[in-house]
């Protein structure tokens, strides 16, 4: 199965035409050098470097300003979070005058997480935030399998559930043992892994970091910690609350979710379809439709919304001056309810879609359509 990822292909050539920097960021394993190597075999650059390489790393560190000043063209820097002293040197270079110079740098932590970066290049830097496979690029046929699976390719091109499995749970290991320390972070595997596995019990949940603290011994602020730090290096998504100006006690906690399902899947130990006999069932397919829903919907505008009397709108998003919610059901059942007329006057959303794994397509009201998971990409934003 070959997936040419043809729609980042194009995004990342438009970044670069138009800024000095652009940078791929996503987690590890997701393909990031696969889509740079792409554009190296069309722009064939000069210098190309791989800071997990430790003789390209160690040539970066002794001596960067004179060999990435001396270079023209596209400059390709993979894993820059090893060296975030890189990022200051960047902005000068990118802002001498008549230059021909280019970077592209391929991160697997967020801007907020490497020290200095967003701040040295912000106003110079093109950012393209990859994810793993998405159900547009695998099909609706593979979508159970993308559920079970996750997006990580060589997860979900794994010749079967056994290999793929093994593979995840590999890929968690090196993450904890080596990754997180290159990033700087001096954190026990021991006790990350227990908060990990312990967040996977809560995904699709509210955040309490009381009760996460309690649980493993150790400070609220230290569990805020380790959350931010899943959340920086693109593991877990923190889903923020929606505010609205009612006489309603609101919600202020995020809800948290394993981003990819298979990695959700292997900290649960559910291996191929045994998540279906599993407690979390509900909250994984959540999770997996609403991980697929804010790829689709390509904005920053998404939350949740939740009164403490229990009122919930799983997905809001804001696009176009247009207020859009969504709720996902595990079932193919399609029905209104007074709570569901709630959610719709107090958001006063435009549109109420609801989410399930029936076969048909179609309105129950004037403004909520009820839309089959294998028909998701339909919806217009």
């Amino acid at each position: 199965m070959l997936l040419t990822r043809e729609r980042f292909v194009n995004e990342l050539k438009e970044s670069i035409r138009f800024n000095p920097i652009t940078a791929i960021l996503g987690p590890r394993q997701c393909g990031k050098t696969t889509l740079a190597r792409i554009i190296a075999s069309s722009q064939q650059p000069e210098n190309i470097f791989d800071l997990e390489d430790p003789a390209d790393f160690e040539l970066l560190k002794a001596a960067p300003k004179s060999l990435l000043q001396n270079a023209r063209g596209l400059i390709i820097i993979d894993e820059i979070q090893l060296l975030p002293e890189l990022f200051p040197l960047l902005r000068v270079l990118v802002d001498q005058e008549n230059t021909d110079r280019k970077f592209l740098i391929l991160g697997s932590a967020s801007p907020d997480l490497i020290r200095k970066s967003s701040e040295s290049l912000a106003g110079r830097i093109g950012f393209i935030n990859l994810t793993g496979f998405r159900l547009n690029e695998v099909g609706k046929d593979k979508m159970e399998q993308l559920w079970f699976r996750g997006g990580f390719p060589r997860s979900f091109l794994a010749e079967n559930e056994k290999q793929s499995f093994s593979w995840r749970n590999n890929f968690t290991q090196t993450f904890l043992e080596r990754d997180i320390s290159q990033i700087g972070f001096n954190v026990a595997p021991v006790a990350l892994r227990r908060f990990w596995q312990m967040l996977a019990h809560y995904h699709a949940q509210i955040w309490t970091g009381a009760e996460f603290a309690r649980s493993l011994g150790v400070s609220e602020p230290t569990v805020k910690r380790y959350l931010d730090l899943l959340t920086g290096t693109f593991m877990v998504r923190q889903l923020q609350p929606w505010h609205e100006n009612l006489k309603k006690r609101q919600v202020k906690s995020p809800k948290v979710y394993i981003r990819d399902s298979g990695i959700l899947h292997s900290l649960l130990s559910l291996e191929g379809d045994a998540i279906y006999t599993h407690p979390k069932l509900g909250a994984s397919w959540e999770g997996f439709v609403i991980e697929q829903l804010i790829q689709h919907a390509d904005t920053r505008d998404f939350f949740y919304w939740r009164t403490h009397a229990g009122a919930e709108l799983d997905l809001l998003v804001l696009k176009n001056g247009k207020r859009i919610g969504f709720e996902v059901k595990f079932s193919d059942a399609a029905k209104t309810t007074r709570s569901v007329h709630s959610v719709i006057e107090d958001l006063k959303l435009d549109k109420l879609y609801l989410i399930n794994r029936g076969t048909r397509k179609f309105f129950l009201t004037e403004n909520i359509e009820v839309v089959p998971v294998n028909q998701l990409l339909s919806i217009k934003f």
